[in-house]
């Protein structure tokens, strides 16, 4: 079966990561559910790795919510100082919010390669032509950027001071070429495209 056109897939993980702010909370988890169990089933490595990567943003917006919320004390005796039980549903909506984007990225990334990433980013910067923009330079650095964050983040999670120094250091010049492959559209990707815009119109009415 031939794949979706990766303009249509970083499309599908956009239209997911918007849909995602306006789900009711049973949606939601049964969207964080369904994408978690594609990402695990696809690179659960890749997925679990993003997840480790973001568990103190986590962690730190929960307890934003939680003591920035008013609303009904979860621990009487604290008065003021407690949690309210308000902000902690609210945090944990941001939560599922947020593994809803991580999950999708997961999926986005372990289905299209560095080449179909970039022709995916290349089609979907056409507009930067009506401003006397390259598209090509557009594309290309910002997934040459992905990766070298993807390896900064592996790399500062271990040795912190060691990435500081390092990123510190003026870097060598160099020249790389990088394939860019462009698909053709099928009726499948026409079809989901047209879809794609038919749910946003429905859901921001």
């Amino acid at each position: 079966m031939r794949p979706l056109h990766p303009t249509v897939q970083i499309l599908l993980w956009i239209l997911l990561v918007l849909l995602a702010q306006r789900w009711q909370p049973s949606v939601l988890l049964a969207a964080c559910l369904l994408s978690s169990s594609v990402a695990l089933w696809l690179d659960s490595a890749h997925f679990l790795r993003l997840l480790r990567r973001t568990r103190w943003i986590a962690f730190s917006l929960l307890l934003i919510y939680a003591w920035a919320t008013p609303g009904i004390a979860l621990f009487n005796e604290l008065g003021s100082l407690s949690p309210t039980w308000e902000g902690l549903l609210d945090g944990a909506l941001q939560l599922g919010r947020l593994l809803c984007a991580l999950a999708g990225l997961a999926v986005l990334l372990a289905t299209l390669t560095q080449e179909r990433l970039i022709g995916g980013l290349y089609a979907l910067a056409h507009p930067l032509r009506l401003f006397g923009l390259s598209r090509e330079r557009f594309a290309v650095r910002l997934a040459l950027t992905l990766e070298y964050a993807e390896t900064t983040m592996h790399d500062t999670a271990k040795d912190w001071r060691g990435a500081i120094a390092q990123a510190m250091k003026a870097g060598e010049t160099g020249t790389a070429q990088i394939e860019l492959q462009r698909q053709r559209y099928s009726m499948l990707d026409v079809a989901l495209l047209a879809a794609c815009a038919a749910v946003l119109i429905g859901a921001w009415r």
